[in-house]
């Protein structure tokens, strides 16, 4: 399996609404309200605008296993109101839209995604990669958990939206760790140099 993170373009559009679609579907499925007008979810058409603008804004990503579009996110540095605070937004990136094709669940798709967040996150030095999950899916809490976030907080009545569980997950903790031998060798170098 070769997974390929790209720059979304606006033809992936329509792939990026029916990984949408197929997703509020699945999740309506388990009982789940998640992106629903019901749940008080964007409207598909609202959505769609959302990341034509983000795709044109150079903020959105396609994953791609084997050539097909396996999952999409969108990274940058805005939130909906009353979620974050002002020096929160400062030192961090912020995830919104991020969805796999059910056809690549388990296949690592999301978290490939996350750390692509995480290295966004580093070419802007934040600290910070930050996202909101709705509110009342604690399936999706739990992902994001095993994933390295953490719940900071729900946020309180000041943010009206349906997702307003607050996760963050430190910047660093996607950097790799210097191999002991790598380490040794180049505090070597640094010696005789």
């Amino acid at each position: 399996m070769t997974l390929r993170i790209r720059q979304a373009r606006l033809d992936d559009l329509g792939t990026i609404c029916r990984f949408r679609l197929q997703r509020t579907t699945w999740l309506a499925a388990r009982g789940s309200d998640q992106w629903t007008r019901q749940g008080r979810g964007l409207p598909i058409e609202i959505f769609a605008r959302s990341v034509a603008q983000a795709i044109g804004n150079g903020e959105t990503w396609m994953a791609e296993v084997d050539g097909e579009p396996a999952g999409t996110i969108t990274v940058n540095d805005r939130a909906d109101e009353g979620l974050w605070s002002p020096g929160e937004l400062a030192d961090a990136v912020i995830v919104h839209f991020a969805i796999v094709d059910l056809r690549f669940a388990g296949q690592r798709v999301g978290q490939a995604l996350l750390a692509h967040a995480g290295s966004v996150a580093r070419e802007k030095h934040r600290g910070w990669v930050r996202l909101d999950a709705w509110t009342t899916n604690k399936d999706l809490h739990a992902y994001y958990g095993r994933a390295g976030f953490r719940l900071v907080r729900i946020a309180g009545p000041e943010a009206t939206g349906p997702s307003r569980a607050l996760f963050e997950r430190p910047t660093a903790s996607w950097v790799p760790k210097r191999s002991t031998a790598l380490a040794d060798l180049l505090e070597s170098a640094r010696r005789l140099g």
